[in-house]
């Protein structure tokens, strides 16, 4: 399982550990990633997806899974979220 988040794309960073001495030695920023179960209201199906905290902020914020999907660009969501989306689309041209 990559270190990825499935909606924001927010991965892995590098930098620096710099001690007091100020040695300098390379080191890995992870995202904080979490299994979470978001439900889709147009699908009425629940998802679990592992997403950031940053990245369950901002489904809260627009709204719902729905409609931060609706949102998001195409590039920055992984295969799973994309058909999630594409679900979506289809039920509210559909309906």
């Amino acid at each position: 399982m990559s270190r990825v988040c499935e909606l924001t794309g927010k991965g892995p960073m590098s930098g620096n550990n710099i001690s007091h001495a100020n040695n300098k030695t390379r080191r890995r920023f992870l995202p904080n990633l979490n299994e979470v179960t978001l439900i889709s209201d147009v699908l009425g199906q629940s998802f679990k997806l592992r997403i950031s905290a940053a990245g369950l902020r901002s489904v809260d914020h627009r709204g719902g899974l729905d409609a931060y999907l609706l949102k998001a660009r195409d590039e920055e969501l992984s295969t799973g979220a994309l058909k999630i989306k594409k679900a979506i689309v289809k039920a509210q041209a559909a309906a």
